[in-house]
């Protein structure tokens, strides 16, 4: 693969980093923007980057604010209009570097909750939307009285810091020979501020009650055994979108399908569907 990496000035002015993977020997047919998970940050999508190039793709992905090389206090968005924004310009770059080609918009965890208020919001010309186990809700949230306690505490110290109490075990299973670990990355985290918690929550919510007005075709991944975000609340935006949704289910796998013992079939299923969209 090929690959150049950038910074542009994100929602704040707050400096966003990037980069781009290019297949090496052959002009690209489509281009794929990746929006990441918590806690992590864009160059954990290589092996990703590295079947789509191997497709023929372009793909870009950004650290989100807080995240990766980005600026940004560690574990924080401004606000979900503030994420959105960064996405669209990664699709506005997108756009620029290739106005001929179809683009298209994937979003992991996290990401996939960004990806998909993105693709309401902002309304982007895309050819397709990725959602791979979106953070619409947690699989397993705080209590009535954890919720009580953190919606007050949000009003007076927006900015404290938790940690996500996620163990990469949660994460996948070992067995895929490409994955990318999260553990000894420098440049992941495990923390959270409070705001960044609510701010997921309340756009979550609003996705799925919203996920119906989606015009352009979206793609679905989601493993039952995923320990971090809701298969639920996925089985939930399917619903609302029927037939404008390819839902695909992993029986028992995790919350990092490119990563999980999954990945390989998972991967075919990203290249044909987006194939079948050029």
């Amino acid at each position: 693969m090929k690959r150049t990496d950038w910074r542009f000035s994100g929602a704040g002015g707050i400096e966003i980093y990037a980069r781009q993977w290019l297949p090496e020997a052959k002009e690209p047919r489509g281009a794929v923007c990746i929006v990441h998970g918590m806690g992590e940050h864009g160059e954990r999508y290589s092996a990703v980057a590295e079947r789509l190039t191997s497709e023929g793709y372009a793909v870009l992905a950004h650290d989100q604010e807080g995240h990766g090389k980005s600026g940004g206090k560690r574990g924080h968005l401004t606000s979900i209009e503030a994420a959105v924004h960064n996405t669209g310009l990664l699709l506005e770059e997108a756009g620029t570097r290739y106005p001929q080609l179809p683009v298209f918009l994937y979003g992991h965890s996290m990401g996939g909750n960004v990806a998909l208020n993105s693709a309401l919001l902002l309304k982007p010309r895309i050819n397709g939307l990725i959602l791979s186990s979106p953070w619409l809700r947690l699989a397993k949230g705080p209590n009535a009285a954890m919720k009580a306690l953190a919606r007050l505490l949000v009003r007076v110290m927006p900015k404290l810091t938790l940690s996500t109490g996620i163990s990469p075990d949660d994460l996948y299973r070992p067995g895929y020979d490409h994955a990318v670990t999260f553990l000894g990355d420098p440049l992941c985290h495990s923390a959270i501020t409070i705001r960044t918690f609510h701010i997921m929550t309340d756009s979550g919510e609003w996705a799925i009650a919203h996920s119906g007005e989606l015009e352009m075709p979206v793609l679905l991944v989601h493993g039952t055994g995923d320990r971090v975000t809701s298969y639920e609340a996925s089985k939930e935006v399917e619903e609302r979108l029927q037939e404008r949704c390819k839902f695909v289910t992993y029986e028992g796998g995790y919350h990092e399908l490119h990563n999980d013992i999954y990945a390989t079939h998972l991967l075919n299923i990203v290249t044909n569907w987006i194939a079948k969209r050029l």
